[in-house]
């Protein structure tokens, strides 16, 4: 039998490192990844996996640039280089990606505008970040300039709209600086639309703004959710805590299912982002708190406040010492640790092991983006009373 190829460029991106491999083989090979740092403590699943593994990422980022006879191509830089590699279509990418990536190359010519050259820092058009909502397939189209130079955008953002009305909104950015970071900190210009798009997770809507962070693949997210929502065992009664909020996902969830739900984030936006989502969902048993995560925690610790449950879902990075000893001391008798990272997520329950009356009962992978080598795992971990 000939052997399937996933996607005939997947070798110089980089972006599908199971491209050659059968998708059983995928999850298999990520359940001994996730096995060999765990087993040790606890019961680890098997991996659950997508039914179908592709088009899931509802967020697409793309460079633009020049090929070797001037035409203006858009793809990936090729992994651990700033070599440019043109993608046409991708099977990761939602379905009307690369038409809206096409019009928008098409535009470029029509405009006069080129791709941005970072060597010479000359040109226009750097990146190009689209956004597609699940719930109602609304998109969000956001242009990167290199330079300020162009300034008919709102003639190209109404031509765009025009092409696809599925674009609801369009935004622009000017990032000059040498990164390879596709959004800067300048301000985002609304072109066209209402300046963002609405995306649901379960029976919630959640508004998704040009900077705002939001799960790529929303059927998984759900997945991820549902099993950190059982790990929880609420029942209705208890008092929740969600450190690392962000926006609010993972808390006005729980609120469904919690007397009261307590998020607590240090980025101002997302705050906002998370009272602005509970509002529009008219959820009343959640707030949220703009703060250090330990310095709150060891306060709450200190007035002798209490969680009965408390949801961790840090960066890559994972915690650190001065958060986790302070949970320790707020004292939770149940902990849902999800993670992109398991290695610095085993490393935290390490230290809640160790130093605290906890014990890890068990892991729970989540296949979040099938074909890259990334996996994610939910961790519960129970308060020992006698300890």
């Amino acid at each position: 039998m000939k052997k399937e190829i996933w996607c005939p460029i997947s070798y110089k991106c980089g972006g599908c490192d199971y491209a050659s491999v059968p998708y059983y083989e995928e999850l298999e090979d990520k359940f001994y990844y996730v096995h060999s740092l765990f087993s040790k403590y606890c019961t680890v699943y098997d991996v659950m996996g997508m039914r179908r593994p592709e088009h899931y990422r509802n967020k697409v980022q793309a460079v633009i640039g020049e090929d070797r006879n001037g035409k203006t191509v858009s793809g990936l830089y090729r992994k651990g280089t700033h070599d440019l590699i043109a993608v046409r279509s991708c099977r990761l990418e939602f379905l009307d990606a690369e038409k809206i990536m096409s019009s928008i190359k098409g535009l470029m010519k029509s405009y006069h505008i080129r791709p941005y050259d970072e060597d010479r820092f000359t040109g226009d058009l750097r990146h190009v970040l689209m956004r597609r909502s699940q719930k109602n397939g609304e998109v969000m189209v956001i242009l990167v300039f290199g330079t300020p130079r162009f300034k008919t955008s709102k003639d190209f953002a109404n031509s765009l709209m025009n092409m696809h009305p599925e674009i609801k909104t369009v935004a622009s950015q000017i990032n000059g600086e040498k990164t390879s970071m596709v959004l800067s900190e300048a301000p985002i210009e609304i072109l066209k639309g209402p300046g963002y798009i609405t995306d649901r997770l379960f029976d919630l809507d959640f508004k998704i703004s040009p900077s705002s962070f939001f799960q790529v693949n929303v059927k998984q997210t759900e997945v991820l959710y549902s099993m950190a929502m059982k790990m929880a065992g609420l029942s209705g009664r208890e008092k929740v805590l969600d450190a690392y909020c962000g926006t609010g996902t993972i808390a006005l969830v729980a609120s469904k299912r919690a007397s009261s739900v307590t998020g607590v984030e240090l980025n101002p936006a997302a705050i906002e982002n998370a009272k602005e989502n509970a509002k529009e969902n008219g959820i009343l048993n959640v707030s949220f708190v703009n703060a250090d995560a330990s310095v709150f925690c060891k306060q709450m610790a200190k007035d002798k406040e209490s969680f009965d449950v408390a949801f961790l879902d840090p960066p890559r990075a994972g915690s650190d010492e001065r958060f986790l000893s302070s949970l320790i001391k707020l004292g939770p008798k149940r902990i849902v640790y999800i993670s992109c990272n398991p290695e610095t997520q085993e490393r935290d329950c390490r230290y809640l092991e160790r130093f605290g009356p906890y014990r890890l009962v068990a892991v729970q992978p989540v296949d979040m983006f099938p074909r890259a080598m990334h996996v994610e795992t939910v961790v519960l971990i129970t308060r020992i009373e006698d300890k």
